[in-house]
């Protein structure tokens, strides 16, 4: 129960202040449960604007899936309780059905008289759609993983079955496709441990003295092929000899090997791409310049969530982990990355790293 008092007039437009700019949908109703606050964030998820909100039934304007005897407002009307996290669903005005978090209070004066209620709202969209993609990963790995196993089980059985009456060249045939598969079973099983070790925040950097220039120009020869077929140029400019950093090179490795399997994926026709390094006086940076079809303003603020697959990736393989599991690596050393990018032009990823090490401040 929420017990509502008097107020100085200074006091009540800090507390409008504040509800204006909660980051959250907040509508208040009288004792008839018509609508008599409606706060812009309510305005942006539900699309109607205050003057048509005001004076209206609260369930008009939300068209809840919970707007019925099970409404969580009455409820709350009714105990004398709020009900907090209540998972339900509106309708806004377009009728585009969204999934929101809610929590609902009743509003009573000093003599426990009803006035009112309050409900707020937040739009769960993306966390949902997380979830769901979330739970349909892990049905693809599951399936990719039974489908190699299914191919080696099935050539294995071919080749002990023939193996008397079986040429040279078959077998090995056999035993090619038995190899390949084998190796994108031991890349399924990292993709699905590296999802394991973001959900569980596990990814712990096994410290030691690095050289990146070395790291760097070990990585940069390795990809010029894969690069070359691609009639791509890479590049690597590290014109200052970086400092010896307390990391884990084979867990930067992985890092630097997913931005420029990124890179090389999303550059079309004779480009470059360009590794380069510097440093501040606290950090060192790398950084990996494409010149490729770039990331939208939307997808931006994204790029890093697990799970998250922009358009351009629908046509590549992959679950959305790499990024994710590159800047929890990052983070892990204690610094961090970033994106800068611009569609048609391409994108730059920064990758800073301390110098020196606060072992306690990683948990290590």
């Amino acid at each position: 129960m929420v017990k509502r008092r008097k107020s100085n007039t200074k006091t009540g437009e800090f507390f409008k202040f504040v509800i204006d700019n909660l980051p959250s949908g907040v509508l208040t109703v009288n004792a008839d449960l018509r609508i008599t606050g409606f706060n812009p964030w309510a305005e942006k998820v539900t699309g109607y604007s205050k003057t048509e909100a005001i004076g209206r039934f609260c369930g008009e304007i939300l068209r809840g899936g919970m707007c019925d005897a099970r409404c969580p407002l009455r409820r709350a009307l009714g105990s004398k309780k709020p009900v907090s996290l209540v998972e339900t669903t509106i309708r806004n005005k377009r009728g585009e059905i969204i999934p929101v978090r809610m929590n609902t209070a009743g509003l009573f004066d000093d003599d426990g008289q009803l006035v009112g209620g309050v409900e707020s709202f937040q739009d769960i969209s993306r966390l949902k759609t997380l979830e769901r993609e979330k739970d349909n990963l892990v049905s693809m790995f599951a399936h990719d993983l039974k489908s190699s196993v299914a191919v080696i089980g099935g050539f294995a059985h071919r080749l002990i079955a023939r193996r008397e009456d079986m040429s040279r060249e078959k077998r090995e045939e056999y035993l090619e496709i038995v190899r390949n598969q084998s190796e994108k079973l031991e890349w399924l099983i990292d993709e699905f441990l590296e999802f394991s070790r973001l959900q569980t925040g596990k990814i712990k950097p096994n410290l030691s003295p690095t050289s990146l220039d070395k790291e760097l120009i070990e990585i940069v020869h390795t990809y010029e092929p894969k690069a070359s077929e691609k009639g791509v140029k890479l590049k690597l400019e590290n014109e200052e000899v970086l400092p010896i950093i307390s990391a884990d090179a084979n867990k930067l490795r992985r890092v630097f090997n997913n931005l420029l399997d990124n890179a090389l994926k999303y550059s079309k026709g004779k480009k470059t791409i360009t590794v380069a390094t510097g440093q501040t006086p606290a950090e060192v940076f790398v950084q990996v310049k494409d010149k490729g079809v770039g990331i939208s303003p939307d997808e931006l603020p994204y790029i890093f969530d697990a799970f998250h697959r922009g358009k351009n990736a629908q046509e590549t393989g992959g679950y959305g982990l790499g990024l994710a599991g590159a800047k929890s690596i990052v983070e892990a050393h204690g610094g961090h990355v970033h994106v800068e990018s611009e569609p048609g032009r391409g994108s730059v990823f920064t990758v800073l790293l301390p110098k020196s090490q606060k072992t306690e401040s990683l948990g290590i």
